[in-house]
């Protein structure tokens, strides 16, 4: 399971959508911004809070890790960097940070902000996979065709896609659809967290320990096959088991719950969880070609051991370090815009890979420079250029679920 939006909005060329149990990254949505330590004091002092740019910052190293990650397929990148237990690590600090106003108008607005990019990906997507013949006899029951189709509406559960159709020739393969509808676990996990930070945030009020472990601890169950469900409920019982913990980290950050702890405990117990599930997944077969994400407990160990680090360090700058500051356009634009990325990544590679493979039709290029057109380099390149072009396109749909003015290219920069 890997690990976009927060939907915080975490993923391929290893073209395909992910196994059982194998997960992208993606952006947690977010009406929140990130917060810096003297935030409050800058809200006493009537001024805007300022943003935490460390987090900015993780959010968008996650983002392009995992373009990178479905790009190539190393299976290294998932332990160099966590992007899914972040994410959901940054989306929880978020949302415990949000509860400290009335539950149900806060998760009324996550809901909103998740949905309407979703809703334009679902018009654009189902209305090509119906114009390839994909309809209510595709999965042998009308019914549950029309059935399953709301979750386009309302990601409860995985929206369905067509196996077969004939794609774009010369821009898009046959796995179009599958590609598209990749990303989508990731709102789906996402919203049932909303759904159940109240409960959670009471109880890491109340047992922060048992609240915190318990997502860990179900991962066992689920490995020891002590619990059989259905596909669907089964993937979503994963997703929880898997990010639930580092979700509640982020909720114990905000809470200042980890600032109690000795200031050697994070140092010393962290690498220690996370050596757990590097050394299971050693033992589950990750030497013999099987990455991180297609091994939930050992994700689940690795991300909360990695993650508890990031969140014990956690600089909170209001403003870029100097060496940091020219990362600031394309830091801000990928938090803007990390719904939009998360969605529809998975299509941009697909694109950018049909599109680079045509250059081998031109001989001169196949004699001369082979090593070019077989590099990955040029093709993750064209796969950001088409990223772009989509935030251009399809980039105002955030600003329409944040109630805001639509903005072109909100990289931060003064007009």
């Amino acid at each position: 399971m890997t690990a976009l939006p927060p939907p915080p909005v975490a993923a391929e060329p290893d073209l395909r959508r992910p196994r059982p149990g194998e997960r992208s990254v993606g952006p947690p949505p977010s009406d929140d911004r990130p917060l810096a330590q003297p935030a409050a004091r800058d809200q006493s002092l009537g001024q805007p809070p300022a943003r935490d740019r460390y987090f900015d910052l993780l959010r968008a190293l996650a983002l392009s890790r995992v373009v990178l990650y479905h790009l190539t397929g190393w299976a290294w990148l998932p332990v160099l960097f966590p992007s899914m237990g972040v994410m959901f690590a940054l989306a929880g600090t978020l949302m415990a940070r949000s509860l400290k106003r009335p539950a149900v108008p806060v998760i009324r607005g996550r809901i909103r902000r998740l949905l309407p990019p979703l809703w334009l990906l679902g018009a654009i997507g189902v209305t090509g996979m119906a114009a390839q013949g994909w309809g209510p006899d595709t999965e042998g029951h009308p019914g549950w065709w029309w059935q399953h189709l709301t979750y386009w509406a309302l990601p409860l559960s995985d929206p369905p896609y067509a196996k077969e159709v004939a794609g774009v020739p010369g821009l898009l393969g046959e796995s179009w659809p599958e590609e598209l509808a990749g990303p989508l676990w990731y709102l789906r996990a996402y919203l049932w967290f909303v759904l159940l930070s109240p409960l959670m945030l009471r109880g890491l009020r109340r047992l922060p320990w048992a609240t915190l472990l318990a997502p860990l601890v179900l991962a066992v169950v689920l490995r020891l096959d002590l619990v059989t469900t259905t596909d669907r409920l089964d993937s979503a019982i994963t997703d929880f088991s898997t990010f639930g913990a580092c979700w509640a980290l982020g909720m114990a950050h905000q809470e200042g719950l980890l600032k109690r702890l000795p200031a050697y405990a994070v140092p010393s117990l962290a690498p220690l969880v996370a050596g757990a599930g590097l050394g299971w997944a050693v033992h589950e077969g990750f030497r013999d070609g099987f990455d991180l994400d297609t091994i939930p407990l050992a994700q689940a160990l690795w991300s909360f051991g990695c993650v508890l680090l990031l969140l014990h360090h956690s600089p909170s700058w209001t403003a870029w370090p100097r060496r940091l500051r020219p990362f600031d356009r394309p830091v801000t634009l990928l938090n803007s815009r990390a719904v939009t990325v998360y969605l529809w990544h998975n299509v941009c590679i697909l694109a950018a890979a049909t599109l680079y493979d045509r250059l081998w039709s031109v001989d001169a290029l196949g004699e001369h420079v082979p090593w070019l057109l077989e590099s990955w380099i040029p093709v993750l390149a064209l796969t950001w250029v088409l990223i772009a072009l989509c935030v251009l396109a399809f980039g105002w749909a955030e600003d329409l679920a944040a109630r805001r003015r639509p903005r072109l290219w909100p990289d931060g920069r003064r007009r």
